[in-house]
């Protein structure tokens, strides 16, 4: 496949995606830095809007020095079930054009369209569809990159942003890497790049031009992989993922948590979001797991399986807590600097049987959580919640 110059690939990332959706539902924000992420003294960044970049604010950046960076932006909290929400409506876009579509997260994906060519009118006439259908549907813009294969894809989306729109032809593949800095290969980051520029080697160009004994001083025995991808091969296919083998939920707190209400109440709103999202996709769960990792640093993992599946929040949560509660009763003078709760051994809602709950979700029960989705999906995330995880949303 390395050769294989038929293949028909698109890479979409939406513009700075979490930034973008808060400048859509608050025009207000037009024109101003915008960064999204955690806001207490632990918080980073989870994306920053084109006018905030300018400053050096960037993903993953802690977000106090964003704030030091970029003092005049508008920070926000992130509003994940929003985002899902747009997220859903895009990749509902890509699927109407291939159903060859690999999530790499909530606001990217490879699209191999290498069999709607003839339907849709060629590779070009597709990314400009996709944006216009996504821009249509949703008000956002996406960068698309277009070749034959997914490095070179991905490149391409990149190279233009926002708003990007570059396609990468076979004969085109030397003249569009060569005069990109080194670290834009897949792999080279902070520690190879240094190493590489000792021995004169700047750009992709000078990499795929390079003798291999002289790279392999400096990259062992992943030279060759890496001179390849600077020729531009890749032979890595469009993976259709599967649906979640696990779906969790987890917060590090601003400061560290002592009392055993505040951290059964994060615990609660947790399981809230993660019960909620099984029922969106017509999931159950079998075994549930806690994540706790104290003021030390040290990191553990409590889990319990059911006798049955469920999707349920309070009998999930009951779980949650026995688990959580069995570590809690031998560290109760602990600090509690990160609390996470998730759940696998998924199994559809309908399989044939999949005792449901246990006798443990009561029909008041599951009659309330519908209530609590319906609610919630016409008024918006979190609009009505459990009392206990009230007092976690008033904190947050």
């Amino acid at each position: 496949m390395a050769g294989d110059m038929s293949r028909a690939i698109i890479h979409v990332d939406m513009d700075a995606f979490y930034a973008s959706v808060e400048l859509l539902d608050d025009p207000g924000l037009s024109g101003q830095a915008v960064i999204v992420g955690g806001l207490g003294p632990r918080g980073v960044v989870a994306t920053a809007n084109y006018e905030a970049r300018v400053y050096g604010v960037h993903s993953a950046l802690p977000m106090s020095q964003a704030r030091r960076l970029c003092p005049q932006a508008r920070f926000i909290r992130p509003r994940m079930a929003r985002y899902r929400e747009l997220s859903v409506s895009v990749f509902s876009v890509f699927r109407e054009f291939t159903p060859r579509v690999e999530g790499l997260s909530l606001d990217e994906a490879f699209l191999d369209v290498t069999g709607s060519l003839k339907l849709f009118g060629g590779q070009q006439a597709i990314g400009r569809q996709l944006k216009e259908q996504i821009l249509a549907r949703t008000g956002l813009m996406a960068s698309v990159g277009m070749a034959h294969n997914k490095f070179l894809a991905k490149l391409a989306s990149d190279s233009q942003k926002p708003d990007g729109f570059v396609f990468v032809q076979p004969g085109e593949v030397h003249a569009f890497l060569d005069p990109m800095p080194i670290n834009r290969l897949w792999g080279v980051g902070k520690r190879t790049a240094p190493r590489l520029k000792a021995l004169g080697i700047l750009t992709i160009g000078q990499l795929r031009r390079s003798d291999i004994s002289a790279v392999r001083t400096v990259l062992g025995n992943r030279a060759e992989h890496f001179q390849r991808l600077s020729r531009g091969e890749d032979e890595r296919e469009v993976q259709v993922l599967r649906p979640d083998k696990s779906i969790s939920n987890e917060i590090t707190f601003d400061t560290d948590l002592l009392d055993r209400t505040e951290l059964l109440a994060e615990l609660l709103r947790q399981s809230e979001n993660v019960s909620r999202r099984l029922r969106a996709q017509e999931l159950m769960a079998s075994t549930v797991v806690v994540k706790i990792r104290d003021a030390n640093f040290h990191t553990v993992t409590r889990s319990g399986s059911m006798r049955a599946c469920s999707n349920i929040t309070r009998t999930l949560y009951r779980m949650a807590r026995a688990q959580f509660g069995s570590w809690r009763d031998k560290h109760r003078t602990t600090p509690v600097r990160l609390l996470g709760m998730g759940v696998s051994g998924l199994e559809p809602e309908n399989a044939e049987g999949k005792a449901r709950g246990d006798q443990l979700d009561s029909r008041s029960e599951q009659s309330l959580d519908r209530v609590f989705d319906r609610i919630n999906q016409r008024y918006g995330d979190a609009k009505i919640v459990h009392g206990l995880a009230l007092r976690r949303r008033k904190d947050s």
